[in-house]
């Protein structure tokens, strides 16, 4: 362990070389290198927590790069994870990276997480959030979690005794999870760079001080935080039970998780080619159904505007087109859209939803 690397958090008092060590023999696995596993990731780096795991399938987009700062331009296309793993080797040689490239489902993320003391949830999609919940409960793994969404951060410590040995869970405070497309996340709802560096980086923060026994982490604590004001507010949890959380590995797979629960695929998702075949078809109705402020504005000759906050109106409505397609900013909503339509329509409509939304096919809509 190089003493110069870390000497100015070895001598703060009360942290000193036995905390030092603590961090070089801890295992944290972070769960999503974007914009807040970016800077997580690099401060339990720089700070020489000893072993840390990265959970990620996906690849670099352009739109990543306003908050998701391990990454620049020229990384576009390639697997988050591999790059990831190569600046933080050359930020901290001292500290093992240890990439997953996949996504996290029922079926893996026990064996996964079993490797590890600590675990990071800076996912964006409840599915995820669940089933990381549901897992650090059953093999007892304190769990960090972090959300952003818009101009606004939340970070918690579940599954840690507090000083009354009650553990709480993310279920304490959400124990039904929302229907599919109910809550945006920030492809959908947008979100400020900076944010998620703050939230991330608190979320580093309360990982040390649980590695390490120093400060107040927040345990059984839900922090509210509000970028535009600046205000902030901390919400004790209390333990719940209205929920059932499975108690043994081989429930595991029977448990259920939001985005995938009774959400069955009738409808088509098509590319930019497709739609503009349809396009010119007889009986196709284009649906819009981002809300009225959101750009690019389109021709709603074409593209009949209908939100999804006025979609209940819609839905009352007669809709004669045999052929309905449904697009958004990013190909979210627009499944939320299609399957309602299907229940209620069934199999009498050829139901359609532009994959990636408009911004993957941008050019198209120019």
């Amino acid at each position: 362990m190089a003493t110069e690397r870390y000497h100015r958090q070895v001598i703060l008092p009360g942290f000193g070389e036995a905390a030092q060590l603590l961090l070089s023999k801890a295992r944290v696995l972070v769960i999503g290198a974007g914009g807040l596993g970016c800077p997580a990731l690099q401060y339990l780096t720089a700070a020489g927590v000893g072993y840390i795991g990265i959970v990620d399938d996906d690849t670099i987009d352009l739109s990543n790069l306003h908050r998701q700062i391990l990454f620049t331009t020229a990384d576009v296309g390639k697997l988050k994870v591999r790059v990831a793993m190569e600046r933080l080797e050359k930020m901290n040689p001292e500290v093992e990276i240890i990439p997953h490239p996949v996504r996290l489902q029922k079926e893996n993320v026990l064996d996964i997480f079993k490797g590890y003391d600590f675990i990071i949830d800076g996912t964006d999609n409840f599915e995820s959030r669940y089933l990381i919940n549901d897992a650090c409960v059953l093999l007892a793994k304190p769990l960090i979690f972090a959300a952003v969404s818009g101009f606004e951060g939340q970070l918690a410590i579940f599954n840690v005794p507090d000083e009354q040995q009650q553990r709480c869970n993310y279920r304490d405070i959400f124990p039904i999870p929302p229907q599919y497309g109910e809550v945006l996340n920030c492809a959908e709802n947008g979100v400020l760079g900076v944010l998620p560096g703050i939230i991330g980086s608190m979320a580093a923060a309360e990982t040390i001080k649980l590695i390490t026994g120093v400060g107040r982490p927040l345990v059984n604590k839900l922090l509210h935080y509000n970028l535009l004001s600046l205000e902030q507010y901390e919400m004790n949890i209390s333990p719940g039970n209205d929920y059932q959380i499975p108690i043994h590995e081989k429930d595991f797979s029977n448990m259920d998780y939001p985005n995938s629960a009774g959400f069955t695929k009738e409808y088509t998702e098509i590319d930019a080619a497709q739609l503009a075949a349809l396009q010119g078809a007889a009986s196709t109705l284009i649906i819009d159904v981002r809300e009225r402020h959101e750009a690019p504005i389109l021709n709603e000759e074409i593209f009949r505007k209908v939100p999804m906050s006025e979609f209940g109106v819609f839905m009352d409505s007669d809709i004669q087109e045999k052929n309905i397609v449904f697009i958004c900013q990013h190909g979210i909503r627009s499944l939320t859209a299609a399957q309602a339509i299907i229940e209620k329509y069934g199999n009498n409509k050829n139901i359609f939803s532009l994959q990636g939304g408009i911004v993957k096919w941008i050019n198209y809509f120019l």
